[in-house]
């Protein structure tokens, strides 16, 4: 990942052109201040001074360049339209040795990624935790952006990155790759036209609830720079199992980090939930569990998910929307839901779908590669960064989506059932609960008051 805070003092030049506003600036200073004042002049249509024209391929940026990240950044790399200018990473080494393979500029900062002018967008592929920081960043910059799923760490995150792609005019992408799935798309619209009936259930995958850290400290790797990594969260000691996404366990499962496979698949499987039933801009009423009280564990030494994703798979979590559906958490498929209506159900499941009874469906969409899935998700980003339209997997869809998990989470903590206020975004009269909206950040960290 490419987030770093290092220098001391504060300097920023803004000029006429987006993308030539300046972005250099000090670590906790930075962040404390910068973010706290907008210090840029939201802008108006591509095409414009320092936008790039019809001809021009747009540059983007890498940040965070790990697995995911380095992984759509090659994915961008091969549409024509675009060209990869800078990659940003704490991992000096590695963003060294990618931005070679890439024939780009390579960064351990990624506010020096931001300062480019030849940077349109960037792609981000962040640890969770530091999601909403290099997003508003990256808007105050000008630059629009890729944001891999989950879009947030919190609910409160979600919205401030919804405000600032608004207030300064950016295009964001969440990654939800399967929104830009023919297959996907054909299932949801069939349900969305009710060809099962009206639907009074939906059954989705029984996705865990993160757990907590207490790994053993290692050497730090040269050249990587733990304290950044750690970022908003109170720095801990390194560990390869916790600095790797999905290793035994991998930070994906640890909750200061992330918001476990809640989060991690969840925003695949929920989000064409949301879909399919036509609820992209809203999101359930209630959410509530069933079954004993929840306990994470404690990983204290390596060892595989295996007993934490069974431990934090318990107890059972159910949403309920304004229209009477019940979303229920547990054999549905990983990557969709089960919908049950008056006559029958379809089953969307990663880039693939059934019914019951089979006619219901008739003859399915042939699927398409992951591999086609993610350029097809990238160019309508890039179609889109170009037209000023909002791309299929818009910001406020991603936040939406990404705020289910987030409930579902919460739920499990709280062990009790919960009013949700969709359109407040606050539990009505808990103030626990509401609590849990945000999360405590580490000075210097802050995210902005007010956008």
């Amino acid at each position: 990942m490419g987030l770093l805070f290092l220098d001391g003092s504060v300097s920023m030049k803004i000029t006429h052109r987006v993308s030539r506003r300046k972005f250099i600036g000090s670590g906790a200073a930075l962040t404390a201040a910068a973010a706290a004042a907008p210090f840029v002049i939201p802008s108006g249509v591509l095409a414009a001074p320092g936008r790039p024209g019809a001809n021009d391929r747009i540059g983007i940026g890498g940040i965070g360049v790990g697995r995911q990240g380095s992984e759509m950044v090659q994915v961008a790399s091969r549409l024509k339209d675009a060209r990869i200018v800078a990659v940003a990473d704490v991992n000096r080494p590695r963003a060294e040795a990618f931005a070679a393979k890439m024939e780009a500029h390579p960064y351990s900062d990624y506010r020096k990624l931001l300062d480019r002018d030849d940077v349109d967008a960037i792609i981000t592929a962040t640890v969770d935790h530091w999601r909403a920081l290099v997003c508003i960043h990256a808007c105050q910059a000008g630059k629009d952006i890729y944001a891999e799923k989950p879009l947030s760490h919190t609910v409160r995150e979600g919205r401030l990155i919804e405000r600032a792609v608004r207030k300064y005019e950016r295009v964001l992408q969440t990654g939800s790759h399967w929104r830009s799935s023919p297959p996907n798309d054909a299932a949801c619209k069939l349900v969305r036209d009710g060809r099962i009936g009206k639907i009074g259930e939906v059954v989705a995958h029984n996705y865990p609830s993160p757990w907590e850290c207490a790994l053993p400290s290692q050497p730090v790797p040269e050249g990587l720079d733990w304290d950044a990594w750690c970022g908003p969260t109170e720095p801990v000691p390194y560990h390869i199992d916790l600095y790797t996404p999905r290793a035994n366990p991998g930070w994906i499962s640890f909750r200061p980090y992330s918001g476990g496979e809640m989060t991690g698949w969840g925003t695949h499987g929920l989000d064409q939930v949301q879909c399919a039933l036509g609820l992209d801009h809203t999101g359930p009423v209630e959410v509530w569990t069933e079954g004993g009280e929840f306990n994470p564990p404690t990983y204290g030494e390596p060892e595989s998910r295996k007993r934490g994703d069974a431990v934090c798979s318990d107890p059972k979590v159910f949403f309920r929307y304004a229209n009477g559906i019940l979303l229920r958490l547990d054999d549905g498929p990983l990557g969709g839901g089960r919908f049950i209506g008056e006559q029958g159900t379809i089953s969307i499941d990663c880039g693939k779908y059934w019914s019951d009874p089979p006619e219901i469906v008739g003859e399915a969409v042939k699927p398409w590669a992951l591999l086609r899935i993610r350029m097809a998700h990238l160019q309508n980003w890039l179609d889109c960064v170009r037209s000023r339209e909002k791309p299929i997997a818009d910001v406020e869809i991603g936040h939406r989506s990404t705020t289910v998990c987030h409930l579902g989470n919460i739920a499990r903590w709280t062990g009790r059932k919960l009013r949700w206020d969709p359109v407040k975004e606050i539990f009505p009269d808990d103030a626990e609960a509401n609590e849990l909206l945000d999360r405590p950040r580490r000075k210097g960290f802050e995210l902005p008051e007010t956008i």
